[in-house]
């Protein structure tokens, strides 16, 4: 099944485009560690069509993104067509995806994400306008419906085929699930089945091994890493590995785990204007590369208390150095309540 634009991949990875997540820095990190495809975390319409200074800085991507898309959000077909024509011009992504998942709050009230499920006419209004907008390829991120009764995620994706999206990605829970309970995988195998364009699976991925079951499971065209992604942006290659038949390779150990988690904060650094801002934000990345390793708690709490990047690298290096004291604390029970907690607000 052909997707709209060049890849060499013939089950392609792509990293989700996640709220304060998957920015720049670390669509570029992912490319580095395997992500085929990545797209820009959802931005607003209205605030592309108005160009919004903060909206325009996270709609800039460089040439170690290709092949990236940017990721729009609203109900008003006429300014979702308007930023489509926008981004198109100014910044010539590979692609134009359109979101119809977020389920937060402060987006669905606009009835923009997810919002959107509740009326398949405005849907198809919004599809057909922005594709009017652009030259490039559109593509939509769904969920399985708004709610249980409104469930019906192969009715859905016929829709959006229908008004011209050329790639479909189901995240398969409902609206009104957010992130509870279990993703149907079953539901990305039926629309996989149903439509003619490529079709991307979603959710519950969180490991390498979770990624082939997925594509064994569904057949879905690509596959869409989301969570599983946090401070393991290795999982694309480790994927790769298991697709090709080799040897899954191991984690990095934990050295080479900083190492990564330092080159992170350096293209942070180079991307954001706040120093500070972006210390405190980078927390949670911080906070993801550390789980899972002895004494992970304590090293949290050191993480989490930073204001600067230069820190980080000062509280990595006492880790290393005092493995043994680290070693001794009872990691084994330590709860990762915390850090999940954190992870709730990406979509």
């Amino acid at each position: 099944m052909r997707f709209p634009f060049p890849l060499d991949a013939q089950v392609p990875l792509y990293l989700a485009p996640m709220a304060g997540v998957s920015e720049s820095p670390f669509r570029q990190l992912c490319h580095e560690h395997g992500a085929d495809v990545v797209v820009t975390e959802f931005l607003s319409a209205e605030g592309i069509r108005r160009e919004n200074e903060a909206t325009l800085h996270k709609l800039s991507f460089g040439p170690g993104e290709r092949p990236i898309g940017v990721q729009i959000f609203g109900a008003d077909p006429i300014a979702m067509g308007e930023a489509a024509r926008f981004v198109s011009d100014v910044f010539q992504p590979e692609f134009i995806d359109i979101n119809f998942g977020c389920p937060v709050k402060k987006v669905v009230r606009r009835n923009g994400g997810s919002g959107c499920l509740r009326d398949l006419d405005l849907v198809q209004q919004v599809i057909r306008s922005v594709a009017s907008g652009t030259h490039l390829p559109v593509t939509c991120k769904i969920r399985s419906g708004w709610n249980e009764e409104m469930r019906d995620p192969v009715t859905i994706g016929l829709r959006c085929q229908d008004a011209g999206a050329r790639v479909l990605a189901l995240h398969p829970r409902t609206r009104t699930q957010m992130y509870t309970g279990s993703a149907r995988w079953e539901e990305i195998a039926a629309v996989a089945a149903a439509l003619e364009i490529p079709v991307l699976g979603n959710g519950d991925i969180k490991t390498a091994e979770d990624a082939i079951r997925m594509h064994q499971q569904t057949q879905c065209a690509g596959i869409m890493i989301a969570r599983g992604s946090y401070g393991q942006p290795w999982i694309f290659n480790q994927v790769k590995d298991l697709m090709a038949g080799r040897p899954k390779r191991p984690a990095p150990p934990v050295a080479e785990r900083f190492a990564i988690a330092l080159d992170h904060a350096r293209k942070v650094m180079a991307y954001e204007t706040d120093p500070r801002g972006a210390a405190i934000e980078f927390r949670k990345h911080l906070g993801w590369y550390a789980k899972g390793l002895h004494g992970g708690a304590e090293l949290r709490k050191k993480l989490y208390a930073v204001t600067s990047f230069g820190e980080v690298e000062g509280i990595f290096a006492d880790y290393l150095e005092n493995a043994e004291k680290y070693a001794s604390l009872n990691s084994a029970a330590e709860s990762d309540d915390a850090l999940e907690g954190m992870e709730a607000d990406a979509a």
